[in-house]
Order: C-alpha cells, then structure tokens, then sequence
C-alpha cells in the first residue's frame, strides 16, 4: 500500500474509531485498491457508515436502498457508481439536509451541488465521474467525522431542532424574493426581521407591496408546521410610548391576520405582541438606524406549551 493511502487510512481510523468497530481492515484495503465502485458496493459502505442498515450483501443493500429512492433511476447494484449518484446515497443515508431545490426535487444533480455547497466534495470534480474506493472512503470519512465534531460540540450550541429550522428558513428566504429579512435563535424561538415595513403613516393597513413580501412568508412558515407563532411588532423612535405601543401592535395583528388568511396556522396559534420602540436593533439617530427598527418579526416558537 502507498504512503499516502496508508496516511489515509490512518486518519480515518482516528476519525471515526466507532464505524471502523464493524469494519475490517481487509475491506478497508480492499476498498482502496478499487479504481471504481459499483453500486452496490457503495450501498453496502454508506448504508453501514450511517447505521442504517447491517445488510452484508451489495444486491440486499442496494435494493434497500433503491426501494427508498436513495439512488439514481436505471441504475443496476453491478453498474459503476457515479460520484452524483453517490452523493444522493450518501445525502439520503445521512439525513444530511440540503436547500431548496434539493429539499423540493432530491435528484443527484441537487445532491451533488449541496456536497459542493457544504465543502464535502472538494474542489473541481465532474458529477459523471466515476467513484473510486479511495474516494468513497474520503466522503463518509469527511461526514462521520463532522458528526463527531458536532456532537462534542453539541453543549453550548442551540438546539438542534431550531438551528435546522433557522438553516431552512435562511435557505428558502435566500431562494425568495423577500429582501430586508434576517434570521437568528432567540430564548423564544427562530425569529424571522422583516426591517423597514412600509406601512402608511399612523396606520396599520398592509399595503399590496407587504403582501407580496409576507406572501413569501407564509410560504416558507408553512414548511414549518406544529409550531406556534408570535409576531412582534416594533417602532423607531416617534410619537408617545403609549401610541408606540399600540401602533407596533396593530401593525403586528396585521400581519398576524394575514398570515392566518394564507393558511399558516389557525388563529389561535398566532399570537400579537407590540413592544414600541422598546427593543431597538439600530440607532434612532438616523434615517438608516429607524428603517431597521421599523420592523416586524415573526417567531417560530420553541416552547409548545
């Protein structure tokens, strides 16, 4: 064996010391002297690497599998594996969450894109190629070793579940048209910034134009379901406390409302809140500073009860 892959296989044994317990090195060896891995042969690795399946056999791994759609159309468990058709295996197998197009179509095309996208392939590499054993090793190395890090990392990041919605929403709004919209975790929940609504002045009818912007929205909130929402409603620094607070209330029901018009949630699971001018994100003192605390924010919350 060449320095090299032996350097390989040295750091993949450290990465990933618990899938390696159900490995042995005569698979490991034999798996780095292929120029080119069937599909099945690839079934069989990534279905045990992600402990989805014990299946020994490559015709029994890869029907499983092909019967979840886990690979590309047309193809046979003999037939070369290409390195777009490993990435949806792999993608699949792992639950690894993509963008849009890949959540709305998961193909090979879009499952290739997203192992780029996320840094798991490297560099330039054609989709058609085929997959060698020194490559396929690399990418499940590579993610068995990220969710290493992840785990032991695990403590002081947010939950997982709202860091994946704050992920998917972040995604979709980057594939909308919606623009002034930012996404972060709060104590509450994943909050959606809506900064600079236009509405008219001392008013809190929706104007056509916020529509089309909380249209979106409601799209995307919809991809979030069984979760109760809050809408907030904020304001610069105008008029009297008390006429800031109910202003940034109604302009809150107002979207509440039409949130609820779109099929978001059922009223009762949309709640209205005004704050005022009493959570500003930026300086009053100017133009820019006002525009970004004229805002509203939607919550997807984290607490059921």
């Amino acid at each position: 064996m060449k320095k090299s892959l032996c350097f390989f296989v040295m750091c993949f044994f450290l990465a990933v010391p618990a899938f390696l317990s159900a490995q042995t090195a005569a698979e490991i060896d034999d798996l780095l002297s292929t120029k080119a891995v069937s599909y099945g042969q690839a079934a069989r690795f990534v279905l045990k690497a992600a402990d989805v399946s014990e299946l020994l056999d490559t015709v029994a791994a890869f029907r499983f599998a092909e019967e979840r759609q886990w690979l590309p159309g047309n193809v046979s468990s003999d037939d070369g594996a290409s390195l777009k058709g490993v990435s949806l295996l792999i993608m699949r197998s792992f639950g690894i969450k993509g963008g849009l197009f890949y959540s709305a179509f998961k193909s090979p095309h879009y499952a290739y894109r997203e192992m780029v996208y996320q840094d798991i392939i490297q560099g330039k590499a054609d989709p058609d190629m085929a997959v060698s054993g020194n490559m396929l090793l690399f990418l499940v190395g590579r993610i068995l070793s990220r969710q290493e890090t992840a785990v032991q990392q695990s403590p002081p990041q947010p939950a997982a579940d709202q860091q994946a919605i704050a992920d998917k929403i972040t995604g979709l709004l980057a594939d909308s048209s919606v623009t002034d919209a930012t996404v972060r975790i709060t104590e509450e929940g994943v909050t959606i910034s809506l900064s600079n609504m236009q509405f008219p002045a001392n008013s809190a009818e929706l104007p056509e134009s916020e529509k089309a912007k909380l249209m979106e929205v409601a799209e995307i909130l919809k991809n979030i379901p069984q979760r109760k929402i809050l809408v907030s409603g904020h304001t610069a620094l105008a008029g009297t406390p008390e006429d800031r607070v109910e202003t940034s209330y109604q302009r809150a029901r107002a979207v509440a409302d039409y949130l609820v018009s779109q099929g978001v949630r059922q009223a009762e699971e949309i709640t209205a809140k005004g704050f005022g001018a009493d959570r500003p994100i930026a300086d009053n003192g100017t133009p820019e500073g006002m525009n970004r605390n004229r805002r509203v924010e939607i919550t997807i919350l984290e607490n059921q009860q």
